[in-house]
């Protein structure tokens, strides 16, 4: 398993995983994630500028097996985002998706993509990682906990005149 920083070339392999991530969020709570067209073909252009963009941490996981070419079977996306100007902190990363095909979990490929996601964040003078998580999505949780994190808050949603 190799992960490394993703390219340009890299966008049409993460945008099938991108749709996983929306599917399954959609999945998991779709009064929250009701989408307006197809999330992955949406996001192509905001991942291609996140190849380059020195404030951004985009990384793909790459496997081979045995008799098959190296292909791209999870990623992670993170930028640095501005905190509201009240705390001392003034900016953290952000922590958009994380996937990592069902073929390659249990292999340590999440963490790997997180623990690098990490390093590069305090490279880029991150002090703190965010991210939300499903309430209902136990492993994650247990993997973001498993490197370090712990519960913040927790997001409270409301339907109103829908």
């Amino acid at each position: 398993m190799t992960i490394r920083p993703a390219t340009a070339a890299d966008v049409p392999a993460v945008l099938p995983l991108v749709s996983k991530v929306e599917a399954h969020h959609q999945r998991a709570d779709p009064q929250k994630y009701t989408f307006r067209a197809d999330p992955g073909t949406m996001y192509r252009g905001w991942l291609q500028r996140n190849t380059t963009d020195a404030r951004a941490v985009f990384l793909v996981a790459d496997a081979a097996r045995a008799g098959e070419p190296p292909r791209v079977v999870g990623f992670l996306i993170g930028t640095i985002e501005k905190e509201v100007p009240i705390y001392v902190l003034t900016e953290y990363g952000w922590v958009h998706d994380l996937w990592v095909d069902e073929a390659y979990r249990h292999e340590g490929v999440g963490r790997q993509l997180v623990m690098q996601a990490v390093e590069r964040f305090a490279a880029l003078g991150a002090k703190q990682v965010r991210m939300d998580v499903l309430a209902t999505n136990e492993p994650a949780k247990a993997l973001f906990a498993n490197c370090g994190f712990r519960p913040s808050v927790v997001e409270m949603l409301l339907e109103v005149n829908g």
